[in-house]
């Protein structure tokens, strides 16, 4: 049993560290002068009338990008003339009532503070209009919008998954190394993997495991994952994600 923890413990940490050795998590990065300018992954509005709905995510900010990623949802209806970004943002609680943010302002592709972003989902035409038609009722039955805590949740990725649990239209894998993502309430210890193609076991994000069609075999222990994914073959470390990537 010792050396079972002791490897555990190996395993848990190995990731983090891999993924600054790697370069995938410079902990250098200054928030206050880092780029928020899109990356060029968003269609042009202009050029691209139809319904688009994308999801990205990116590295987060210092020491924290090491273990995780920051998740958000960009929309743009049919004919729209710009995008909508839907995501939560721990800070926006010291000026106001809710986390969640709803802005038109910000590249829907934009870099997060430095950390380019990756697209993780892109829905056009008829595919996506079904996901904006729900989002209305998914925004308002989100429960933790006055709420943030960036372990183990509610956080950013406790609020993509949710979009991809109440809207099954989504069919959104979320990276195993978006932190949050498994935080659900109590009640539903048992349910449905966000992508909702398989099911899932969670105990406050802190334990649990998902087996399923689009996010393969994932365990989780304190909100670190690692597993192995089928669709796609690869294997899932903590703080790194996907291999190969």
């Amino acid at each position: 049993m010792h050396y079972a923890l002791w490897a555990l413990a190996a395993l848990l940490v190995s990731g983090p560290m891999l993924a600054v050795a790697l370069g995938d998590a410079p902990l250098g990065r200054d928030w206050r002068n880092a780029s928020q300018e899109s990356v060029g992954l968003a269609p042009e509005p202009s050029s691209h009338r139809e319904p688009i709905v994308q999801v990205y995510a990116a590295r987060t900010v210092g020491w924290r990008g090491a273990f995780a990623v920051h998740t958000w949802i960009a929309v743009k209806p049919a004919n729209a003339s710009g995008y909508l970004r839907y995501e939560v943002i721990g800070w926006r609680l010291r000026s106001g009532n809710s986390a969640l943010s709803i802005a038109d302002h910000r590249a829907p592709d934009g870099e997060w503070f430095g950390a380019k972003p990756q697209l993780l989902r892109d829905l056009r035409g008829a595919d996506a209009a079904a996901v904006i038609a729900r989002l209305p009722g998914a925004l308002a039955a989100y429960p933790y919008g006055g709420v943030y805590r960036a372990w183990p949740g509610p956080n950013s990725n406790t609020f993509v998954a949710w979009m991809g649990r109440e809207i099954p239209e989504l069919r959104l894998a979320m990276p195993s190394n978006a932190i949050g993502k498994d935080y659900v309430p109590i009640g539903d210890i048992v349910g449905w993997s966000p992508s909702h193609t398989g099911v899932q076991l969670s105990l406050y994000g802190l334990a649990g495991a998902i087996v399923s069609g689009d996010e393969g075999i994932e365990l989780n222990l304190l909100g670190l994952v690692a597993g192995i994914d089928f669709r796609h073959p690869g294997i899932k470390l903590p703080g790194v994600g996907r291999l190969p990537s």
